[in-house]
């Protein structure tokens, strides 16, 4: 909005609408940090604003409306889940809602600051009132009472009681967490002291630094989904992830609320490789090797990250809330500290043979491939090699939780399996496509092909599962793709003319977005399986859809290319084949009795603050879990088992059992004996 504003002006606009929170700010404001932009800020968002205007390919105005989104999406950063702002707050914050654009043109973010600030004072008065609620007494068998845990959609709070009892059910919770993990309500009570203490005490270390990437954060992804700006700090980790020059367990870490919570999973790295940590579960906990939990509820991210980090080969445990399971009783996982570098997130050929009496003495290779690293292709055509040498049948390459990478990796590895032919069209913003293809008139692998895909597959791993399914190379398998169908630059913001003033930090940003060879984008809709496995995720709720301002799904015109052999009446016989089998197969049965217990409570947004119904609740998922087990190892023939303590003991055979890879191999045995794959119309 165009207008003149001034600190000054301001400051007294904020102070003059805030007078209900004057005698907080006073009784507080020795722990609350007076935060203000600093000289390097004005710099950085001039740069990253420039930036933008000139090279994302979703072209934007800086104006009251774009400043609207802005300001509705810092309000969304700083309190997703409304436990701190009350709608008076919200309705005095609402002067500045159509200034940003100009704050963002001039550099000038005070309205952020002063906002952030706020927040700060918020968040003190709500601590405050957690630890006055540790002088009462709490009745954990009160009929009734719950914890609304996902509050993003509800109402801002009208009056400090409504979050009074949004903060009374909090507190309650985090005690009985405590108490169900077999500690006295006053045991319970110090540990929830020091949490909150802590937190209060963290809050003094808030930094500018901390407002301004907030700030950066929610102007960069109000334009697109995948624009984002690192502080000086993330920019430094986000450099040395891509060195692979780390230590740690492999999992990168974002603060949500006050917990810390796992964004995604680094392949090859120790948490990987475990299995035992998943996107969304949450970190409460942190112990080095046989030692005491540290707990990191409400801790800043940075100092959560250096409890994790360590020497490679020392162990680190860590209690986690799962986020698959309703249970909200943290488990305890264990890593060993590994240095995560290129070798360990290689592609891997395993030797599979099948079980059946049908195909007995027939064996398959699976390529499994974690990410789109550069010199994929290379390994992968040895693997191919080796395989072949192996004498297999056919080869599943596997492309599960495979996030992306390299997008010229991803044309010359489709090539391996193809003789010649365009892989995937690029757009830039200009509207420019440019075809990437496979020149060399060489198909390194002629056999029977099939995909493996989840939801988390994603970017360079859709390229190359659609262009395999678009020619008719292969049959695809699993879940529908992510669906993210665009191309990222990371850029830092630093000029060789500033010599040494403090750093400024780096963006990454959409340049274009990507086609198939059929014309359709993966954007959203990612790769649909020609065969799909059952699964409890629905699209719209995780993936791309999920993302806000993802750029829409579109198509462009068909490049020029013939396929292999028409595939669809095959799939529809492989389709009834996998069909039954799955009927038949127990391991598919607890998959979809799983389904059916998520589907049932996906829309469920509290938990029982009733301790009997919560201990019944973690007796009977126990007992299903060890029923499971014992069904297991007697198909294999082996001892059953008393207790779940004796889980640590049990055969690796047992611990390995894959029922999608499996079912991707006995569909794979199916296609050989079609005879159909790999010939050119």
């Amino acid at each position: 909005m165009p207008m003149t504003f001034t600190r000054t002006f301001l400051s007294a606009a904020l102070a003059s609408t805030l007078l209900t929170s004057t005698v907080l700010a006073s009784s507080s404001s020795s722990v609350i940090p007076q935060l203000a932009p600093e000289k390097q800020h004005t710099k950085a968002a001039k740069r990253v604003v420039g930036t933008y205007l000139r090279n994302h390919y979703q072209s934007f105005k800086l104006n009251d409306a774009f400043s609207q989104k802005v300001f509705d999406r810092y309000l969304r950063n700083l309190d997703y889940n409304k436990n701190f702002f009350l709608a008076s707050d919200v309705t005095k914050f609402s002067i500045y809602a159509d200034k940003f654009d100009e704050a963002l043109t001039t550099g000038d973010m005070y309205p952020a600051y002063l906002i952030y600030q706020q927040l700060l004072e918020r968040r003190v008065e709500r601590l405050q009132f957690a630890l006055s609620l540790l002088d009462k007494t709490f009745d954990f068998a009160l009929k009734g009472d719950k914890f609304y845990y996902d509050r993003e959609d509800a109402q801002w709070a009208e009056n400090s009681a409504e979050l009074d009892e949004v903060w009374r059910q909090r507190v309650k919770y985090d005690l009985l967490n405590l108490v169900l993990a077999d500690k006295t309500q006053e045991e319970a009570k110090e540990v929830l002291h020091k949490r909150y203490t802590r937190s209060l005490k963290r809050l003094e270390q808030t930094k500018s630094e901390d407002v301004f990437q907030t700030f950066m954060n929610a102007f960069s992804r109000s334009l697109e989904a995948h624009t984002s700006y690192l502080s000086p700090r993330n920019a430094e980790r986000f450099q040395m992830q891509m060195n692979l020059s780390f230590e740690g367990i492999g999992a990168s870490l974002q603060t949500e609320d006050d917990y810390t919570v796992v964004r995604g999973i680094i392949a090859g790295g120790p948490a990987d490789k475990s299995g035992k940590l998943k996107p969304e579960d949450k970190i409460v906990g942190v112990a080095q090797a046989t030692g005491d939990f540290t707990d990191v509820v409400g801790w800043r991210l940075d100092d959560v990250v250096e409890l994790i980090k360590g020497p490679k080969g020392s162990k680190v445990r860590l209690q986690v809330l799962k986020d698959t399971t309703d249970s909200k009783t943290p488990i305890v996982v264990e890593f060993t500290r590994d240095k995560v570098r290129l070798e360990d997130r290689q592609a891997k050929l395993n030797i599979y043979e099948s079980s059946s009496l049908d195909s007995a003495k027939q064996k398959l290779g699976v390529i499994e491939i974690p990410s789109f690293y550069n010199g994929l292709t290379g390994h992968v055509r040895e693997l191919i090699n080796e395989a072949s040498a192996a004498n297999v049948s056919g080869i599943i390459v596997d492309l599960r939780g495979n996030g992306g990478g390299s997008l010229n990796e991803s044309r010359t590895l489709t090539g391996l399996f193809i003789d010649s032919g365009p892989v995937v069209q690029v757009r830039s913003g200009s509207g420019q496509i440019n075809i990437e293809r496979d020149v060399d008139g060489i198909i390194h692998y002629s056999g029977p092909l099939t995909v493996m895909v989840d939801r988390y597959s994603a970017s360079a791993s859709e390229i190359f599962a659609a262009a395999i399914q678009d020619y008719n190379r292969g049959i695809v398998i699993g879940e529908q793709t992510f669906g993210k169908g665009t191309v990222q630059r990371h850029k830092g913001l630093g000029r060789y003319y500033d010599m040494q003033e403090n750093p400024l930090g780096s963006i990454q940003f959409t340049t274009a977005k990507f086609y198939r060879i059929n014309g359709s984008s993966t954007q959203h809709k990612g790769v649909i399986p020609d065969i799909a496995f059952p699964s409890a995720v629905e699209p719209e709720e995780w993936g791309e859809s999920k993302e806000e301002n993802a750029l829409p799904y579109d198509k462009i015109n068909r490049a020029n290319y013939s396929s292999y052999a028409d595939l669809n009446g095959v799939v529809d016989v492989l389709t009834a084949k996998h069909h039954k089998r799955v009927l038949q197969n127990p391991e598919f049965a607890y998959i979809l009795a799983d389904i059916d217990e998520i589907v049932a409570n996906k829309n469920k947004n509290y938990i029982s603050l009733v301790a009997e119904e919560r201990k019944k609740e973690e007796q009977s998922a126990k007992a299903e879990r060890l029923e499971r087990t014992n069904e297991r190892l007697q198909r294999l023939g082996k001892p059953i088992i008393k207790s779940l303590d004796e889980i640590e003991n049990l055969p690796d055979d047992l611990l390995d059992i894959d029922p999608f890879l499996d079912e991707a191999a006995n569909i794979t045995f199916d296609l050989i004996s079609t005879g159909k794959f790999a010939s050119l119309r």
